[in-house]
């Protein structure tokens, strides 16, 4: 097979601006291995490489932060030839095509599996993600207190929300719309954009962590939310990325903390994936797949995420 089907972006702008193209499979070369790709995540960075909001990446570019598939042909000796593979982040969709059939071989993840391409392929970036902050803020096995989710009904939050709740933590969750309520575990807070509503009666003392998914917008107010010496960990940007005038002595009340987790700190993390394929097989955590696309479909699935329809994650297959 000398070509393949590509979702181009051709130029910055609206999902009309993903084309699918018939392109030259690519040649592998020293560091890198051919990757059939069977399935990929779309996340709210690839809406915003597709508008014009990456400055460093040269159009046209097949985007894709994430992709799972089948190794065809590898340059590295300990991943054979039909091993299955997930890849994440390490500049996927900006520097080089991402989603793509050739990858770098630091960002293959091996991992053994039972589950359908499109389950494994809503993983990668989502609960390694949800993990990685859910470490940030000190949460693991034993933790014992309560849990504000802010964003709740993206694919984080509920990756976060599984996983949380199996360490048996009191959880409340946040979302715009009424209408996707029900997708949440636990208590539920409708964000209108002014004060949440509920919490202060739910939990006086505010909780002890909040996971902030929506970033610029709602940072600010975490701090404010967290009880005293708790901790705000910010690790999406569904409202963007930059916090105008942010003062840290000004914002950050003394004793609490406030940090931060990018999910490029998990690429190639082999092991963390494999426990949570482990993890979802035996029914622990339970990913939420709101919609399954097919590649043709491409610019549609950009349209319905960047409509906020999803509560959950967007999967686009071959």
């Amino acid at each position: 097979m000398k070509t393949m089907r590509a979702a181009v972006c051709v130029r910055a702008g609206g999902p009309e601006v993903l084309e699918i193209h018939e392109v030259p499979v690519p040649a592998v070369r020293d560091g890198w291995s051919l990757v059939q790709v069977r399935g990929t995540g779309l996340n709210r960075s690839e809406l915003r490489t597709r508008q014009g909001h990456s400055p460093d990446v040269v159009f046209p570019r097949v985007l894709g932060i994430e992709c799972v598939g089948t190794v065809a042909a590898s340059t590295d000796p300990r991943i054979p030839d039909g091993t299955t593979v997930a890849a994440m982040m390490g500049e996927m969709g900006r520097a080089f095509d991402g989603g793509y059939a050739l990858l770098p071989n630091p960002l293959l993840m091996p991992v053994t599996t039972t589950l359908p391409w499109d389950v494994l392929a809503a993983l990668p970036e989502t609960y390694l993600t949800a993990q990685g902050a859910l470490d940030a803020l000190g949460i693991g096995p034993g933790s014992r207190g309560r849990l504000l989710i802010r964003g709740g009904t993206s694919s984080v939050g509920l990756a976060a929300a599984s996983i949380a709740a199996g360490h048996g933590l009191e959880i409340a969750a946040t979302t715009r719309r009424p209408d996707k309520a029900a997708a949440l575990t636990g208590h539920v807070l409708i964000d209108d954009g002014g004060p949440l509503d509920g919490l202060p009666q739910l939990w006086p003392d505010g909780p002890d962590w909040v996971l902030d998914l929506v970033g610029a917008r709602t940072a600010v107010d975490s701090l404010r939310l967290v009880r005293r010496g708790g901790t705000v960990c910010v690790a999406g940007s569904l409202s963007g990325w930059i916090v105008p005038d942010f003062e840290p002595i000004a914002k950050i009340p003394s004793g609490t903390k406030l940090t931060a987790f990018h999910s490029d700190d998990r690429k190639g993390s082999t092991a963390r994936l494999q426990r949570i394929v482990g993890e979802v097989e035996a029914g622990t955590y339970h990913p939420h797949v709101d919609r399954v696309f097919p590649l043709g479909e491409i610019a549609a699935a950009h349209r319905y995420m960047e409509d906020d329809r999803a509560a959950g994650k967007l999967v686009v297959v071959p």
